[in-house]
C-alpha cells in the first residue's frame, strides 16, 4: 500500500511541478514579448529621428533657402497674377519648395515620422509657405483638377 500511496504522491508532485513549470514558461514568453515590442518601438523611433535628421539637414542647405527667399519675396494677389509674374526662377522655387512640403505631408500621413517632430521644429516655414501659396494652389486645384495637389 505505501509502495501505491509513493506512487500517487509522485505523480501528484510530477502534475505540481509541471503546471508550475509551464505557468513560468507562460510568464516568460509574456516577458520576452513585452521587451521585444519595447526595443522594436525604440527602432522604430529612432529610424523616425534618423529620416527626420535627414530632411532638417536639407533645410539648412543654401540651396533650400534661395529658393525660399525668392518665393518669399514674390509679390502676386491671385493666382491670375500669379501666373503672369511667373518667371522660370519662381516656377523651380515654388516646385522644389512644394516638393519639400508635399514629402513631409506623405511621411506624416503614412506614420512614417512623428508629426510632432515636424510640428516642433518645421511648422513655422511650413505655415508661411501655405499662407502665401494658398490662394495659388486653391485655383490650381479647381482649373487641374487635382483637388489634392498642395494638401
Amino acid at each position: 500500500m505505501s509502495l501505491v500511496r509513493f506512487l500517487v504522491s509522485s505523480k501528484i508532485f510530477s502534475i505540481i511541478v509541471g503546471v508550475a513549470y509551464y505557468i513560468m514558461n507562460i510568464q516568460n514568453n509574456q516577458k520576452n514579448q513585452e521587451l521585444t515590442l519595447k526595443a522594436q518601438q525604440q527602432q522604430l523611433e529612432t529610424r523616425q529621428a534618423q529620416l527626420f535628421m535627414q530632411i532638417y539637414s536639407h533645410w539648412y542647405t543654401t540651396d533650400f533657402w534661395d529658393h525660399w527667399e525668392t518665393l518669399m519675396n514674390y509679390d502676386f494677389k491671385d493666382y491670375n497674377q500669379y501666373v503672369e509674374k511667373l518667371t522660370p526662377e519662381i516656377s523651380r522655387s515654388n516646385r522644389t519648395l512644394f516638393s519639400f512640403f508635399e514629402g513631409l505631408g506623405v511621411l506624416v500621413k503614412r506614420e512614417l515620422i512623428d508629426p510632432y517632430l515636424i510640428d516642433d521644429l518645421l511648422s513655422a516655414i511650413i505655415t508661411s509657405y501655405w499662407n502665401k501659396m494658398k490662394p495659388f494652389w486653391i485655383e490650381y486645384r479647381v482649373r487641374h483638377n487635382t483637388p489634392m495637389a498642395g494638401e
